[in-house]
């Protein structure tokens, strides 16, 4: 049979292929039998059960097809949906981990075409490897429609492919009307050592034309290559972008001499975007296309008369709160700017008092609402400006601004968290919208720059009457549990991850006068306000997850990149005389830290760290001795490590002394086989 499988692979033609195409039109449509990018002849009885996703792209179609509950175990760059965040983990992308993944007991595992080793092991233990090649834009749809079909969801599918079509055609009328001789020229920034570009033919090529940029041509081909001075000069990129790993890279690598003389470096013109936007192309590659292009073309997109589509609500869908006073409540759905923007709003059956962290204290109020700006709209709103995009909002929501109280946000309104808290005749109700991935800061610690929103939102409504005084001391009740929240997630500072967070820089909260029963308290030690904290702290928690999907028990590889210290990073950056190269020692180390006794180990760097970035100077002798059994465990017998800390001397990072004690261990001989697995 292997022979056989041998010389298939050697035929111009597979013979699957061959019957394949002799199915007749329709039952070619039903059934699951295809060819995947790699050349495999798939046949499928029926739609899997239990699926493992090696490819965050392919991750993120499944739940948008609505079989996310199929999906058993992940790698730990999938963190979308959130809920995919929050699956058992394999390993990186680059190298998950084979017995993990047989571990999770799947009838199919979706790889792309850099997973070849582990296809052939999972193959040689009777797991069936499927791979999908979504390498472009033109590769999404194809990959859609297959999934659709391997899972009997066409209808799904086809609904995905044209919502896609429908936001790329939306751009493409926009920046249509941008004319040729004010197009962007506009480069995608990578790099660690040097500056790197991805070659040309890329997706990340495809993403800037799309977006109506100019991207460079450099006559080389490939997922990264590298950029020369005269290339980079004679391109001369109007506009860099990159994800959130390259920002330290660009400042390094582009303020030297030549580099820092293209009108980019010299207008300031960088961006920086989640990497799992810029590094795929999925779902949500329409999504990114218009971020990019209305940062592009702000001006542009920002004037009412090159819109394509009139300001409008378009759809609406009712929220339940069971409070008298609230006549009416829901999500509203409008077009504002041409993109879909999402309004929590409340109705009041009479005027009431408000305290908004926003607009002050507020009288005669009948609407309060959470505003969601997508993306696209960030840019425009701030260049607007507060007062008129408040003006604007309330117009398209046919609410009249004086009578309306609003807070704005970039967490979409869909992953809002909704929760009430009672004590015989009291009940809260606090609303919530989290997004911490981008602007998260430490209060009294970090710099008042401003970056995308992220912004934790938070309306609180009584069955009280809550009293002037009570309603301000309820602000102090709520930031306290929010914080608190952050806190136990280990939410870090976005411009100093060694610190943890209190904020994003844009929190804000209403608390609404409420009718019923006086309340002149709201503080910790009252009723009112602990039911004030626990429906906060639960609401940030959820709203957190559900928006980034951050969750207190998440891998420890994630909270390491947090704190700014990628694993690939640290071990690219190490030399070493051992056989062997930093890849494959960064794949010994993620196996190790996907251990519960390692990762374990790591936290306790983590916990150190942070008692000493709060002032405490905890004695590290103990923890020094343990980092040395953990590298001697490791490479089996004792080693010497080098930077040790010797007396009272401390190190810069405790994680990183960690994480270099295991790598040494590492360099210096085999890993144990992680418990319960057995060699393929």
């Amino acid at each position: 049979m292997l022979l056989l499988n041998v010389h298939l692979k050697r035929v111009a033609v597979p013979l699957c292929v061959i019957f394949f195409l002799m199915l007749a039109g329709s039952a070619l449509a039903a059934s699951p039998e295809f060819v995947d990018a790699d050349g495999r002849c798939i046949s499928l009885d029926a739609p899997p059960q239990r699926v493992v996703s090696l490819v965050p792209a392919v991750t993120e179609i499944l739940f948008a097809l609505g079989v996310g509950d199929r999906v058993k175990a992940v790698t730990y760059h999938d963190t979308w949906p959130p809920e995919a965040a929050a699956l058992p983990v394999v390993g990186g992308f680059a190298a998950p981990d084979p017995m993990r993944v047989a571990a999770a007991a799947p009838e199919v595992v979706f790889i792309s075409s850099l997973h070849q080793e582990t296809a052939a092991v999972l193959s040689a233990n009777g797991i069936r490897p499927i791979a999908l090649g979504i390498d472009s834009i033109r590769d999404i749809d194809p990959a859609i429609d297959r999934l659709g079909a391997i899972f009997q969801r066409r209808a799904a599918a086809e609904a995905l492919v044209d919502r896609i079509h429908a936001n790329l055609d939306l751009v493409a009328a926009k920046v249509t009307r941008i004319p040729a001789g004010r197009r962007l020229r506009v480069m995608r920034f990578m790099g660690g050592q040097q500056v790197m570009t991805p070659g040309d033919g890329s997706f990340q090529n495809e993403m800037i034309r799309a977006a109506g940029g100019i991207p460079p041509t450099t006559g080389k081909t490939g997922d990264v290559v590298e950029v020369t001075l005269e290339e980079w000069q004679r391109f001369n990129p109007q506009v860099i972008y990159g994800c959130g790993g390259d920002r330290q890279a660009a400042a390094r690598l582009l303020d030297r001499p030549g580099w820092r003389d293209v009108e980019a470096v010299k207008n300031g013109r960088f961006l920086f975007f989640p990497c799992d936007l810029t590094c795929r192309c999925g779902v949500r590659t329409a999504d990114f296309i218009a971020w990019l292009a209305s940062h592009l073309y702000a001006e542009d997109f920002a004037r009412p008369e090159k819109q394509v589509h009139p300001d409008a609500v378009v759809g609406e869908r009712p929220l339940d709160l069971a409070l008298p006073y609230v006549a009416g409540a829901g999500i509203v759905e409008s077009r504002v700017h041409d993109f879909v923007n999402k309004t929590l709003v409340l109705d009041f059956s009479r005027p009431m008092a408000v305290v908004s962290t926003l607009e002050g204290q507020r009288e005669g109020i009948v609407t309060v609402g959470n505003h969601h700006w997508p993306p696209p709209c960030w840019t425009l709103g701030h260049a607007a400006g507060l007062a008129a995009e408040r003006q604007l909002v309330c117009q398209v929501l046919d609410r009249r601004p004086e009578h309306t109280a609003l807070l704005f946000t970039g967490a979409d309104m869909d992953r809002l968290s909704v929760q009430r808290r009672d004590y015989r005749e009291m009940a809260v109700t606090a609303l919530v919208t989290a997004g911490v991935a981008s602007n998260a800061q430490r209060a009294g610690c970090d710099a008042g720059h401003w970056y995308e929103p992220g912004t934790i939102n938070i309306i609180l409504l009584t069955n009280m009457q809550l009293s002037p005084r009570a309603m301000t001391r309820a602000l102090i009740t709520a930031t306290e549990a929010k914080t608190a929240a952050l806190q136990d997630l280990d939410i870090r500072s976005t411009t100093e991850p060694h610190r943890p967070a209190t904020g994003t820089g844009t929190d804000n909260i209403i608390v609404v006068q409420g009718e019923g029963t006086a309340i002149d308290n709201c503080g910790g030690h009252s009723k009112m306000g602990q039911l004030i904290a626990e429906a906060v702290d639960a609401g940030v928690r959820e709203a957190v997850f559900r928006q980034n999907g951050i969750a207190a028990r998440r891998p420890i590889l994630r909270r390491m990149e947090e704190r700014g210290l990628g694993l690939w990073e640290l071990v690219s950056g190490a030399t070493c005389d051992c056989a062997g190269n930093p890849g494959e020692l960064a794949v010994s180390m993620e196996r190790l830290l996907l251990e519960d006794r390692y990762a374990g180990f790591i936290e306790t760097a983590m916990a150190l760290d942070d008692a000493r970035a709060a002032g405490r100077k905890p004695d590290l002798s103990l923890f020094d001795v343990w980092r040395r059994q953990v590298a001697a465990e490791i490479a089996g017998g004792p080693i010497a490590i080098e930077g040790g800390w010797p007396g009272n001397a401390e190190p810069v990072s405790v994680l990183k002394g960690a994480l270099e004690a295991m790598l040494a261990g590492v360099r210096a001989g085999n890993p144990p086989e992680p418990a319960g697995t057995v060699a393929p």
